[in-house]
């Protein structure tokens, strides 16, 4: 599905990423991750809380194949890039495509704080258009594509997870 080229995350790396690590508010007392690997997330909407299970992309390589090639999406699943950029440092501007993804997504940008930025909705699969975050972020979450709308997710919403897992 969406990934972000490695030549582009290796100059964001090179030129966006700081010392020091990303502050995020999260007491991570209602996440964990399972013993298949994923790992529990929630978005607090105004309509009340969202859970998610989703896969955890790490590493340069796991961001940069991100759910490419992927057609088995969960209405409640999806994938969250996290540290973002994943050698860690400073929130930097994020750009997402769909390059080699069959199927649309929303893409969630995270502010540092664990509020959303920008949700771009329902992408266009296979586009090799840049998708960007508008703001420097900390992570970024993919969903199913009309997700978001569906459960009534909006930008200002609180993402949290377990940081330490």
């Amino acid at each position: 599905m969406s990934f972000v080229a490695k030549a582009a995350l290796a100059a964001v790396l090179t030129l966006g990423a700081g010392a020091g690590g990303v502050a995020y508010m999260n007491s991570g007392a209602d996440t964990e991750v399972t013993k298949d690997g994923t790992l529990a997330l929630t978005i607090k909407s105004t309509n009340g809380t969202h859970a998610f299970t989703v896969e955890s992309a790490k590493t340069l390589d796991a961001q940069a194949r991100g759910l490419m090639f992927r057609t088995d999406l969960k209405p409640n699943g999806g994938m969250l890039f996290w540290p973002y950029p994943p050698a860690g440092g400073a929130p930097v501007v994020a750009n997402f495509w769909m390059k080699n993804t069959p199927s649309s997504l929303d893409i969630i940008y995270i502010r540092a704080d664990g509020t959303i930025a920008r949700i771009a909705e329902n992408t266009v699969p296979f586009s090799e258009t840049p998708i960007p975050s508008g703001e420097p972020v900390g992570a970024v979450l993919e969903l199913m594509g009309g997700r978001a709308a569906e459960l009534g997710i909006a930008e200002g919403d609180l993402v949290t997870w377990d940081k330490a897992k």
